[in-house]
């Protein structure tokens, strides 16, 4: 891969390419290697012994910033493969790969967060326990306002409601 570990200097260039600085990055990675060798039963290097061709991604933490950078840049598949040297088909394989092995870890270190509930009690129960709660309300509907001054605060016209 054209980026690699190596590659980042400071924490502000770590932190812009993965969101982490190294020592949260390195600390993720044990938890990465972990849950990737729970999901597949292999080590990296052992899944990739079986493939005809040379890999774009031979270790855990490649395959960890591959990842983070393609969430955190939020390029093409195309232009992803292109700034980390493999096509855009492989960079989007690859990506799958590496959200299936996040999503799993985050989920063994009790960092992802929940996203349904089976009951109300146990909806009940899970509040008692945490306290705070993010809502993402960026995209809600509004009723377009009457008001011609409010609405030229509120509405930019740009967004049509499709059916």
């Amino acid at each position: 891969m054209k980026l690699s570990t190596t590659d980042l200097k400071t924490d502000r260039q770590w932190r812009s390419a993965t969101g982490l600085d190294k020592k949260r990055f390195n600390t993720l990675s044990v938890f990465f290697e972990r849950s990737y060798q729970e999901l597949f039963g292999q080590t990296l290097q052992e899944r990739q012994s079986e493939c005809p061709d040379p890999p774009h991604l031979s270790t855990y933490d490649d395959l960890l910033l591959f990842t983070l950078f393609s969430l955190k840049s939020g390029l093409t598949y195309d232009l992803l493969g292109l700034v980390t040297g493999m096509d855009g088909s492989t960079a989007k394989r690859n990506q799958e790969l590496g959200l299936a092995v996040l999503q799993h870890t985050l989920v063994v270190t009790g960092h992802a967060p929940k996203r349904e509930f089976k009951s109300s009690e146990e909806f009940q129960d899970y509040f008692e326990r945490h306290k705070t709660v993010i809502i993402d309300a960026t995209e809600q509907r509004t009723k377009r306002p009457g008001d011609q001054q409010y609405q030229k605060q509120m509405y930019s016209g740009k967004k049509n409601h499709t059916p």
